[in-house]
């Protein structure tokens, strides 16, 4: 009699409901079923922003990648190594969504360039760095050399004023991803998008409280 009252007593899995055709009723799917629904609608949107946010996150890496050896405030220079830490694990978890979805990993026209500086030449004779970036969100070519040779203290006062810049492009890369019809519908696109908007408007936060500091 025990026994059956543990067992009555046990929580049961609410059933999963998948939505019917117009006019048609819904039917109730396994959670394997659920999951494999969640990972295959994604939209060209969603490939896209995928493809644009590796590019956006990589310069970010470049950038800390210049403060290791340019900077000198300690505060900054945790920060960035923080911040780098999670855009690269951020990277291969959007590779890794793009490879399973058979999707390309690489934007197209990028042709495996950096994201940051610029090494364009023509006829044997360097080209001046372009103000434009390759993408709304990211710096300039031209912003990023000036990065470059820039050390001590102004370079922390630069990192600080550029990845608030990077950081808010990349929640509006967010906000014009939400604001396309079904978009983000993908379980794990939409949790990466969450934690995007909420780690990077606290750093965000924290970046303004230290560059007022400088």
């Amino acid at each position: 009699m025990a026994g059956l009252l543990a067992l009555s007593a046990a929580p049961q899995t609410p059933p999963i409901f998948q939505p019917g055709a117009p006019g048609a009723p819904s039917r109730v799917i396994s959670a394997d079923e659920a999951y494999a629904l969640g990972r295959s609608s994604f939209t060209p949107d969603d490939v896209a922003f995928m493809q644009h946010m590796i590019v956006h996150h990589a310069q970010a890496v470049e950038m800390v990648a210049l403060l290791q050896t340019r900077g000198v405030h300690p505060t900054v220079q945790r920060l960035g190594q923080r911040i780098a830490q999670s855009q690269e694990a951020e990277m291969a978890l959007m590779r890794e969504w793009l490879i399973d979805r058979g999707q390309p990993v690489e934007m197209p026209g990028m042709g495996g360039g950096h994201a940051g500086m610029d090494h364009s030449a023509h006829a044997g004779h360097a080209m001046p760095p372009s103000d434009t970036p390759v993408m709304a969100g990211m710096l300039s070519p031209a912003q990023m050399q000036a990065l470059a040779a820039a050390s001590g203290p102004a370079f922390d006062r630069l990192f600080l004023e550029g990845m608030i810049r990077h950081h808010q492009g990349a929640l509006d890369m967010v906000d014009a991803l939400m604001a396309r019809p079904d978009a983000a519908e993908d379980t794990m696109l939409s949790d990466f998008t969450t934690s995007v908007v909420g780690d990077q408007s606290a750093e965000i936060l924290r970046m303004q409280s230290l560059l007022s500091d400088l």
